[in-house]
């Protein structure tokens, strides 16, 4: 006994000696050129005075070709000859500090971090203020944690790929369909990541626009991403899948760019010398490193068999302009692939010189982090109340009113009791998505309506996919009948979409329509239906339902969902969100293959086209719709109904008659124009109001039927009156993509759209 009460003793003992040793790791970050130690600091690539291209050259020029090679991988190998300690480059952030990853970990020191919403619904918010906003409390967030050994400072985040199909497990994670929307958060999440401030090359963490490219297929009745061949047309490329990530690099100045699983048109991205050499880092000008999605160069070889030995892909990967390998395929086949003549060793060099001077810019080669900018970042500085507060903010500008007869506002004063239903009505994990970290905390929407009115809860089915005897009606049906208001929350979880798991119904899963109509039938008061998901759902029923009297997405909504939701239901907050999708009907999903990447639409096949800009089928809900607690009226104050395109003498379209010109050349130097809008909030509540201008082009070269030219938030107050100004560059607002890929002004009548006001304007040499 006693024997055994010493063994206790002694492996408490050893357990809290552990526990002391893991803190204290914790508390040390990672760093090179550790100034105590006077050998290493004094290398040249540890001197800050020097350029960063300068400090790389001296310390590749350090290097064994084996070691070099270690500097390929995610899990970068210690080299203590050199000071240089291991570094993992592989977190996430996709909407806060996440522990997928293995570079990031919570702690003791630091249990949670702030958890906003997925990109889809911040994207709803049509806020890009807001966008930069969330990206600078992350970094701020990451480099707390950094400091205390808890984080890396390479981030693979944000996934801005385009949402082209609504089945699509990921499309949560990105932004929405239309590509100046994606460009805008790129450019706007990225930066608010990336800048440190004083105009420097310096990073304040570095950011990774993913995946490249035309990827939006995961795993779609058994067609799996590691080997579909996304067949596009170079017009759809550039039209469509490549704008966000040309922004993202031109615009947004990424540090990164991930190449995807997928192939597109026969090559796998990571092995196509074209989109990551010539496009990338050729046209782009990437200033950072090419990544790999992980394991994509083993998938290239083992799944695809793009290659006859590990050797070929191994060098194809790296001379076509990939630097670093998520998984360990290029440190295991590299020195092989050098020794049989296959690649160079300077190909090697040129990869690993990208990497480093990423590092050197976040600042990896100064020495302790805790020393310089943002080292007095620290726990402290995790889960703030502004912080948090910014989480609900974000998610109360995202959510949208899809329908809405009268019911809301609500008035918590005239509710005595409140029936909160529905498989996510008490949803906590669910509401911060996939790619997500431990939150502050959550505020469900039981926890969210409940603090404003006595509530009763039933869950209605036990889980979403709400099949066979989950189905719990009578008790569900029964709070119904005896509550002055029912609010309803349904939708999806991980479980019906996520990565590697597409949708094949557009449908509310298993039998939660039935749980819908049968609290419908048999509330007592008004009925309002909120749809928590990533993707969109034909909820066709609901919308034609005289017992629904108010329809809300409200996306995953993140920590402060529950409270967010409350915020708009209780009129605290009046609803501005708008839909970054269309919201397709059920027979989409019947008739269209998802591997069917044609964005135009084929009359002579019935095949529809998709996303707002050239679907030309019927809808549920509509790209941008949202309703207001208020109204707003626009008026146009000023633009052009003539604007000239001064061509050079001699072109050819001074004597033919042509559709369209190049957009690009001296002609396109000053060509733009101003349109200003007046904006009224007619309606008694203020508001946050998006302003959309789209523009309808004259139809050549398939052109989209209509496509957003810009958009702006306002907030007004009951009567109050605002002008919008949006400047339109001719050349890259009103250009459209021709056949061979290549941007054309298109000649002739363009129709601008803001609401229901329409300008015609005529484009003329």
């Amino acid at each position: 006994m006693a024997m055994a009460a010493r063994g206790v003793l002694a492996m408490v003992v050893a357990v809290a000696v552990v526990w002391c040793n893991n803190v204290a790791r914790a508390q040390t970050p990672v760093f090179a050129c550790d100034a105590s130690n006077a050998t290493v600091s004094g290398y040249g690539f540890c001197d800050r005075t020097k350029s960063s291209a300068a400090r790389a050259a001296d310390l590749l020029g350090r290097l064994t070709l084996a070691e070099k090679v270690g500097f390929l991988v995610n899990k970068q190998a210690a080299l203590p000859r050199l000071g240089i300690p291991a570094y993992e480059w592989w977190s996430e952030a996709l909407h806060g500090v996440s522990y997928v990853g293995p570079g990031t970990r919570f702690s003791t020191l630091v249990p949670g971090a702030t958890s906003f919403p997925q990109p889809i619904l911040t994207a709803a918010s049509f806020n890009a203020s807001l966008f930069r906003a969330i990206g600078e409390v992350v970094s701020t967030e990451a480099r707390a944690m950094h400091n205390v050994g808890l984080a890396g400072l390479t981030f693979w985040s944000p996934n801005i790929n385009i949402f082209r199909d609504p089945r699509w497990g990921r499309g949560q994670e990105t932004p929405g369909e239309d590509p100046l929307l994606a460009s805008k958060y790129a450019v706007g999440y990225v930066t608010g990541l990336q800048d440190a401030g004083g105009g420097s090359d310096a990073l304040k963490v570095a950011a990774c626009c993913k995946h490249y490219t035309a990827y939006d297929v995961d795993n779609w009745k058994g067609v799996e991403r590691y080997t579909f061949d996304a067949v596009v047309s170079q017009q759809d490329l550039d039209d469509t899948f490549q704008p966000p990530f040309k922004s993202c690099v031109i615009d947004g100045n990424v540090a990164s760019v991930m190449c995807s699983y997928n192939k597109v048109n026969g090559k796998p991205t990571c092995a196509d010398k074209d989109l990551l050499s010539g496009v990338i880092r050729g046209d782009w000008k990437l200033n950072g490193y090419i990544v790999s999605d992980c394991d994509s160069v083993d998938v290239l070889y083992n799944n695809q068999h793009y290659t006859k030995n590990p050797e070929d892909a191994a060098a194809i990967t790296i001379k076509s302009g990939l630097d670093l390998n998520c998984g360990n395929f290029l440190a295991q086949h590299t020195v092989a692939a050098v020794q049989a003549g296959k690649l160079s060793e300077s190909d090697v060099d040129r990869a690993i010189t990208n990497n480093f001077i990423v590092l050197m810019r976040l600042g990896f080669f100064d020495g302790d982090p805790r020393k310089l900018p943002f080292g007095s970042l620290g726990p402290k500085d995790v889960c703030t109340s502004s912080n948090q507060e910014l989480a609900r903010e974000a998610a109360r500008q995202g959510i949208v009113l899809l329908k809405n007869t009268g019911a809301l506002p609500l008035s918590a004063k005239s509710i005595k009791s409140m029936a909160v239903i529905g498989p996510n009505a008490n949803a906590s994990f669910t509401m911060i998505g996939n790619y997500e970290g431990t939150p502050c905390k959550y505020t469900t929407p039981l926890q969210g309506l409940g603090a404003n009115v006595a509530t009763v809860y039933q869950p209605g089915c036990t889980n979403v996919g709400c099949s066979g005897n989950s189905l719990q009606l009578s008790a569900a049906t029964q709070a119904a009948a005896s509550a002055d208001v029912t609010v309803l929350v349904v939708g999806a979880d991980q479980s019906v979409e996520r990565e590697s798991l597409d949708r094949t119904s557009l449908l509310l899963p298993g039998q939660q329509p039935q749980l819908v109509s049968a609290v419908a039938n048999a509330s007592r008061g008004p009925v309002i239906l909120v749809v928590m998901s990533g993707g969109p759902f034909d909820i066709s029923f609901a919308k034609s339902s005289d017992k629904i009297s108010a329809i809300l997405w409200v996306g995953y909504p993140g920590e402060a969902g529950g409270a967010a939701l409350a915020d708009i239901l209780f009129g605290y907050h009046n609803p501005g969100g708008r839909l970054p999708v269309t919201w397709y009907p059920a027979s989409f999903a019947d008739k269209v293959s998802m591997t069917d990447m044609r964005m135009r639409p084929d009359s002579s096949t019935g095949y529809p086209g998709r996303t707002y800009r050239f679907y030309t089928g019927d809808t549920v809900y509509a790209f941008g719709d949202g309703l207001s607690y208020t109204k707003f009226a626009h008026s146009l104050v000023s633009a052009p109904e003539q604007v000239a395109v001064q061509l050079a003498e001699g072109h050819a379209c001074h004597t033919e008659h042509c559709f369209s010109v190049e957009a690009a050349g001296e002609h396109c130097g000053s060509l733009s124009f101003d349109v200003h809008l007046r904006v009224r909030n007619a309606g008694g509540m203020a508001g946050g109001h998006t302003v959309f201008l789209f523009s309808s082009p004259p139809s050549v070269h398939s052109a989209p039927a209509k496509h957003l030219l810009g958009f702006e938030k306002v907030s007004l107050e009951p009567g109050q009156a605002g002008v919008v100004a949006f400047k339109v560059d001719v050349c890259k607002d009103l250009s459209v993509v021709d056949e061979l890929g290549n941007r054309k002004v298109a000649l002739g009548s363009h129709t601008l759209h803001v609401g229901d006001l329409k300008h015609t304007l005529n484009l003329r040499v």
